[in-house]
């Protein structure tokens, strides 16, 4: 009797609950999982147990961001929305952090990429793979590092353009370091795009090359991941070592010689000498690319001679070095770069008779420019002596026309002097006889 209490009792529960759940089927629908969600088009409930979450959008690339649509039927853009809310909206991906979310059925507007999942994170987190130890300068180090949605690997085509990643150094500032007074230095990122040591892109992975051509000492390491809806860090303290190989160039007591060589040193409390293998390239004059190998070394110190030179220039010697430490950890470590040149001898000097010879014919030179010279000035001062005496004569004779002329005028002047000529008292005298007409008049009457 009491299970079939039981039953009926259970069958008239699920009775009242089948209205409530055709209605929510039709107008808010069911709670589901993430993965779920494109199949309902793009359409998720969120809990009123749910604090924050962070919203991650997989979009068709080049899209424009996707539109959310709150249970209460208000929206919300990506340039416009509650200043709670954290928005990044990448090439192909929408990042969305959401504090305290209306609980409901939530809608998502936008070309979402067929297939994809929407992912509702509460907790986002970095996962960084810490520095070896020892780590030497110079030293070609791949480190990786991912992006944790819930203790997750996140992983989205366009995820690398949302997220920036920065990695430095920080000096401890420990008295007796290379780099104690060092500051902060960049060193390097993480990229998650298949391209120089990241293996595959979009896979989840970021990986980084760390640039380790910095001073020997200790560090603290910063990573940081951000973007405007997180910032996460990651610190390690670490000592970066200096190198335990190394290569340098012999002083040539000969620079005329093309004979060069290099001096190689591995401390072997830090390596495996038999495990330590070199790799130089020379480059010269006229394109020069010789490649040098050193596969074994027979002792921790060295010579490696480096093939005869005969252009005359400048030349470098780029090397790597690949080995294994002591622990058992492969490393390539780059070698600083080294240079030489090879000088053109002088040419052999002119001999006593040649030296002669040369005076002998600067000399003949030299007299003949002289003479030259001397004749030049001869005939220039003549001729400008010439010339103003030339002058002279002709303003000479002019003078000398000029006061004869004036001579001959005074004495005309003596000889005939001018006349007075008296002034008449009245009109009558003033006039001329030859002036008065003493003709009669005819008298006609």
């Amino acid at each position: 009797m009491t299970a079939s209490l039981s039953r009926r009792t259970t069958f008239a529960c699920l009775l009242l609950l089948c209205p409530i759940m055709a209605w929510q089927s039709v107008v808010l629908a069911a709670p589901v999982k993430a993965s779920q969600a494109a199949e309902l088009k793009n359409r998720f409930r969120i809990d009123y147990m749910v604090d924050h979450l962070t919203l991650v959008i997989q979009r068709d690339y080049g899209s424009a961001p996707v539109v959310v649509v709150l249970p209460d039927g208000s929206k919300w853009y990506s340039t416009r929305h509650p200043q709670s809310v954290k928005w990044v909206d990448g090439i192909a991906a929408d990042m969305i952090q959401i504090e305290k979310p209306m609980a409901g059925p939530w809608q998502l507007l936008g070309q979402v990429t067929e297939g994809s999942t929407i992912q509702k994170v509460s907790k986002l987190d970095i996962e960084v793979q810490p520095l070896p130890q020892p780590l030497f300068q110079g030293e070609r180090l791949k480190v990786t590092a991912r992006l944790l949605g819930d203790n997750l690997t996140m992983r989205m085509p366009g995820l690398e353009y949302m997220v920036e990643w920065t990695s430095r150094f920080t000096s401890q500032h420990i008295a007796g370091d290379d780099n104690f007074a060092t500051g902060t230095i960049i060193v390097g990122a993480y990229k998650d795009n298949g391209e120089d040591l990241d293996e595959a892109p979009d896979d989840g992975v970021f990986t980084g090359a760390q640039n380790l051509e910095q001073p020997s000492g200790h560090y603290i390491l910063n990573v940081t991941a951000r973007n405007n809806v997180f910032e996460r860090e990651y610190v390690m303290p670490f000592e970066l070592s200096k190198q335990p190989i190394k290569a340098e160039m012999v002083p040539n007591n000969d620079p005329l010689k093309g004979i060069w060589q290099i001096q190689l040193s591995v401390d072997e409390t830090q390596v495996l000498l038999d495990e330590t293998h070199f790799e130089f390239e020379l480059v010269g004059p006229a394109g020069l690319q010789v490649p040098i190998t050193l596969q074994e070394l027979s002792s921790a110190d060295q010579i490696l001679y480096l093939p005869k030179v005969t252009e005359f220039g400048s030349y470098r010697v780029k090397g790597t070095v690949v080995s294994t430490a002591v622990g058992g950890r492969e490393i390539v470590l780059n070698l600083p770069e080294m240079f030489f040149n090879l000088i053109e001898p002088p040419k052999p000097g002119p001999t006593a008779e040649e030296l002669a010879e040369k005076a002998a014919v600067q000399a003949a030179i030299e007299e003949q420019r002289a003479k030259d010279d001397a004749i030049f000035w001869i005939i220039t001062v003549n001729g400008v002596l010439c010339l103003l005496g030339i002058i002279g004569f002709i303003v000479w004779r002019k003078r000398q026309a000029l006061a004869k002329a004036m001579a001959a005028a005074e004495e005309r002047l003596k000889q005939n002097p001018p006349k007075e000529e008296k002034q008449p008292d009245n009109e009558l005298e003033s006039l001329d006889l030859d002036d008065i007409d003493l003709t009669m008049p005819d008298d006609k009457s």
